[in-house]
């Protein structure tokens, strides 16, 4: 039996797939360590893949 292979995910629209970016605060803490946040992308939840959108032909509201 031949196996199936899946499509490639898609890549969110939004940030290209860099889902997820390392944001400097400025300055550094008592130890001298840089403060950075995480920021992630709103639109696909940090995953960096975008769910598939399916129309339907021919069905209007």
């Amino acid at each position: 039996m031949a196996q199936h292979t899946l499509p490639p995910p898609r890549i969110c629209p939004d940030c290209d797939g860099f889902a997820s970016a390392a944001v400097t605060l400025g300055g550094r803490d008592a130890r001298g360590h840089l403060r950075t946040i995480t920021a992630y992308c709103p639109a696909c939840h940090g995953t960096g893949t975008a769910t598939a959108r399916r129309t339907r032909e021919g069905a209007r509201a």
